[in-house]
């Protein structure tokens, strides 16, 4: 897959009614085999809120939009129009949304020269670049008294874990395997039905969560990527007629049952396939997954790691609009290789989420070990 890094483009027009429109439009193309490709489409509202927001661009060649997410995707022509998805119509002031895609094309594969939100137009040419750029020199910087702590965490993960520096699928080299994005498939280990605006719902949670994360490391230490774009490629059940919906957004797995849940095809999965290739799964390296959300009734607690992240279908659901869905959190922590403190503390620090129990949200002290870990593996991609 190719990366480009997000040319920034920006006009800002007023629009002569009752939200002022200002805005910026950012062009990633993901990957390209030279017949189809991956793009993602990030939006940044710089005026009044809008809601809803619809977004519009003009292809200069072939290109045809294939499936789409984090909106309602139509094409007519060269003319693509994305709408606010129903469960998330208003863009905040100061706010952005990523909108992502996949699509095929011959000839050339230039990026579109013009972006309008709500009719104003807001961007210029999207070229993209052939290779990640650091978003900032920043290096490592933590506050003085969390100096300590942070260098007995290290200590303990050294000595505890078996295969610190030779492992490779922990969720950096996820996303830097991808060049800046991961793909999921939903384990949906239940009874019960889902509809599509469930379906959607159970997207945007995952994204929103696994944003906060990503948060933490814009501009840090030669960490490349400003947005780390989360898509949903498929769910995996045990009878289709659970799942409420009949277009084809995301693959769909009826029957493998592994574990005793059902199982996403293994063809796809990158826990499967760690050299990077996916030869045998049937969408291609587009529709490959990185790590599944795992949703199981009936069941207490969490489980993370480079797999994905389980939990009960009941918590997610139930906290599904929740700002920090605290079990989620914890469990991708572990998925970036962040430990479990069970039996012991680190010096001079209180509750944090990585302590079980001690704390509903990322603090600074979990921020910073993120930040420790990055430190320690970021040299494997020549940063």
């Amino acid at each position: 897959m190719a990366f480009s890094v997000m040319a920034a483009l920006g006009v800002i027009v007023a629009q002569p009614a009752q939200a002022a429109v200002a805005c910026s439009v950012t062009y990633t193309k993901t990957w390209d085999n030279g017949g189809a490709f991956g793009a993602n489409v990030t939006i940044n509202n710089l005026g009044d809120p809008l809601n809803p927001w619809t977004l519009r661009f003009t292809w200069p060649g072939n290109q045809q939009v294939g499936q789409g997410w984090n909106g309602t995707w139509t094409q007519s022509g060269q003319n693509v129009t994305v709408t606010a998805p129903a469960y998330a119509p208003v863009l905040s002031t100061g706010a952005s949304v990523t909108v992502g895609f996949n699509g095929t094309y011959s000839g050339a594969n230039n990026a579109p020269t013009s972006y309008s939100i709500n009719g104003v137009t807001c961007g210029g040419p999207g070229t993209p670049s052939p290779t990640p750029t650091p978003t900032s020199s920043t290096g490592w910087n933590p506050p003085a008294n969390l100096v300590n702590p942070l260098n007995q965490v290290w200590s303990h993960v050294e000595s505890t874990y078996g295969n610190l520096y030779g492992f490779r699928n922990y969720g950096w080299d996820q996303v830097m395997a991808n060049r800046g994005y991961v793909n999921y498939c939903v384990r949906w280990d239940s009874p019960a039905s889902v509809t599509a605006a469930q379906r959607d719902a159970i997207h945007a949670a995952l994204q929103r969560q696994f944003k906060k994360w990503m948060d933490v490391m814009a501009g840090h230490n030669a960490w490349p990527y400003t947005d780390v774009p989360v898509r949903v490629v498929g769910w995996a059940v045990r009878d289709r007629a659970q799942l409420q919906w009949t277009d084809n957004s995301v693959d769909v797995y009826v029957g493998d049952i592994r574990e005793n849940a059902p199982q996403c095809a293994p063809p796809c999965g990158r826990f499967f396939n760690q050299g990077g290739t996916y030869p045998n799964c049937p969408g291609g390296v587009a529709r490959h997954y990185d790590m599944s959300l795992w949703l199981t009734a009936g069941m207490g607690g969490g489980a993370g790691g480079d797999w994905g992240q389980r939990m009960g279908s009941e918590y997610f659901m139930n906290n599904i609009n929740a700002s920090n869905m605290h079990i989620l959190l914890h469990e991708i922590g572990h998925t970036f290789g962040l430990d479990d403190f069970y039996d012991w503390t680190p010096t001079g620090v209180g509750g944090f989420l990585m302590k079980a129990g001690s704390a509903s949200q990322i603090t600074e002290f979990d921020a910073w070990m993120l930040r420790d870990f990055w430190r320690h593996v970021k040299n494997r991609y020549g940063l």
